[in-house]
């Protein structure tokens, strides 16, 4: 399901060098956090968020019925 998710943010993002994918695992649920730069923020998400709303919708999608369910998280990458 990663590569499915990183395949679409590559997709709209121009500085792929600086994408950070952060999986967090639970009992229930497998959480992905995507860290864009500041620039691609605003490419990523589409406007009223609505690429960000299809990954989702595909994500779910993609998952199958007996597995974790997956959630996807756009969020700006700290400076460092």
């Amino acid at each position: 399901m990663l590569d499915l998710i990183k395949y679409v943010v590559e997709q709209f993002a121009e500085d792929k060098a600086n994408i950070r994918y952060e999986v967090e695992e639970t009992e229930e649920a497998i959480t992905v956090t995507v860290l864009l730069s500041d620039s691609d923020m605003g490419k990523v998400i589409g406007k009223q968020g609505k690429i960000a709303k299809a990954l989702r919708t595909l994500v779910r999608a993609a998952t199958p019925k007996d597995s974790k369910k997956y959630s996807v998280e756009i969020k700006e990458r700290p400076a460092e």
